[in-house]
């Protein structure tokens, strides 16, 4: 039955693939769907670039383990902040500059806004070398349900989901996979809510009420709806990296490029919104219920010792075997589609930012395209590799991913939208400020010291990047008014 699931999974992704190629006609239909995506498509498609396998493995599973049942906050600040705040603040303001000053990605962004051809190359640069650990934590956690799930081996997993991605978005690009994005969310969606339902009453749980009793009894603050104190401070961290850090992140502000108007806005922000709250709660909770399912005279004893091997393993002795397959599928979609979003924007940094913004600005829009799935597959086959290499956990790679790429863009990226006095100098020093938070840290693991945690570090480096962008531009030059009129599309500049 589980099989079943998984091909007929595959069969609709593929299939959706070989529709999607005829409505590809230019770089701008396979990056941006023509810029024509509705309310739906457009509040799925970021949902569901939102959670993957990241989420349902590595984070609901370890942070779990960690908070317990507060860690569910994690999932609801992710719709708050995540989704309905980042709409409203992000989403028309993003879609308005992107159309008057004629950008397609970030990077393209921070040339025109700031008039810099270097902080394009940079963004460019930073994007496709450090979206690959975000990739790979995305493959590592595909690798660890199917492993437990299918005895499959751990790297025949990720290079069969490397192939499948690379497969139907070389076919249809964002069309492609807008729609599966719709698929994909519908089945997270029930796939989520069945989970829990028998998760939660599972013998080793014993209901909501049994949740906390015996979360409580292993550790008091496990079960508390509240984290304890000596929690308080590192779980504030992952709830405001994982909410406030995709207001950075290239692969969900692209979602906004291509939605298609004003209206659509509206509704895509209640529909994303609500549907973040389910998605990003069911998991968080249920990855706080994994300690009960590993109780060794009356401790919990991690498998395997390693957190991302919780999930998987409490939903094999959780679920019977259809709704396993269900849920196999759900982790699945979740994943496929962040794995597109992540795959699409890199690639267009090579070829759209650098190939032909630098190398060959003459390049044709078809031989541009051809670029692009090329560069494509490239990126897929380097997150393959290092999702086999890299031996650190889902966690670790992702707070990587995140700190280093929205602690650099966050600050200079939403000044850039709001307000008109953003300087050149001032984006730079935002990106500088992130970059250099991130960069010490890393030269301090090599050296063996550790003060604080990834995720807390990553939290530091956007909070840098958005105080120092507004202090250094009141220091430096105005940006040129022609350039603040259009961008922001107005006749007039206003104080």
């Amino acid at each position: 039955m589980k099989a079943l699931f998984l091909l007929v999974f595959i069969g609709v992704m593929i299939g959706v693939g070989i529709y999607s190629k005829k409505k590809v006609k230019d770089t701008n239909d396979f990056f941006l769907g023509g810029r024509n995506m509705g309310a739906w498509m457009s509040a799925f498609a970021y949902g569901t670039s939102y959670f993957s396998a990241v989420i349902f493995i590595g984070y609901a599973g370890g942070l779990g383990w960690k908070y317990g049942v507060s860690a569910s906050w994690i999932g609801m600040g992710n719709a708050v902040f995540g989704c309905w705040l980042a709409w409203k603040m992000l989403a028309q303001k993003t879609r308005d500059m992107t159309h008057n000053l004629d950008v397609r990605t970030m990077p393209e962004f921070f040339e025109k806004r700031y008039e810099s051809k270097n902080m394009k190359f940079i963004a460019a640069l930073v994007m496709f070398v450090f979206l690959v650990p975000y990739t790979a934590s995305v493959y590592k956690g595909l690798g660890y349900i199917f492993e437990s799930s299918f005895g499959i081996s751990f790297n025949t997993v990720i290079l069969g989901m490397a192939i499948l991605t690379a497969f139907y978005l070389l076919l249809g690009g964002y069309v492609a996979t807008a729609i599966n994005d719709f698929i994909q969310g519908i089945v997270m969606l029930i796939g989520s809510i069945l989970m829990v339902f028998f998760v939660v009453n599972n013998d080793a749980v014993g209901g909501f009420s049994g949740a906390f009793t015996k979360l409580s009894a292993l550790d008091s603050g496990l079960g508390m709806v509240f984290s304890d104190s000596s929690r308080r401070l590192s779980l504030m961290s992952m709830i405001f990296m994982t909410s406030f850090g995709v207001w950075g992140l290239p692969q969900m502000i692209h979602k906004f490029y291509a939605v298609k108007d004003d209206h659509a806005i509206k509704r895509g922000t209640i529909i994303s919104t609500i549907f973040a709250f389910v998605i990003g709660v069911s998991a968080y909770f249920t990855g706080s219920l994994g300690r009960l399912f590993f109780i060794e005279e009356g401790v919990a004893v991690m498998p395997q010792g390693n957190a991302d091997m919780v999930v998987p393993l409490m939903l094999e002795k959780a679920l019977p075997d259809a709704l396993l397959g269900v849920i196999v599928v759900l982790i699945l979609s979740a994943s496929m589609s962040t794995l597109a979003s992540l795959v699409l924007v890199s690639s267009s940094t090579i070829s759209i930012d650098f190939i032909k913004g630098y190398v060959k600005p003459d390049l044709s829009d078809q031989k541009t395209m051809s670029i692009m799935k090329v560069f494509c597959a490239l990126f897929v086959a380097l997150s393959y590799v290092m999702a086999v290499f890299q031996s650190n956990t889902i966690v670790y790679l992702m707070s990587l991913s995140w700190g280093i790429v929205s602690g650099m863009f966050l600050g200079p990226y939403v000044w850039g939208i709001w307000w008109k006095k953003t300087t050149k100098l001032g984006a730079w020093a935002g990106f500088l400020g992130g970059g250099i938070v991130i960069g010490g840290y890393l030269i301090l693991e090599k050296l063996g010291i550790l003060l604080i945690d990834m995720p807390i570090i990553s939290c530091i480096a956007m909070i840098v990047s958005s105080i120092t962008v507004p202090l250094v531009s009141l220091l430096g030059k105005e940006t040129n008014t022609a350039l603040i009129q259009k961008a922001f599309g107005e006749a007039t500049i206003e104080n």
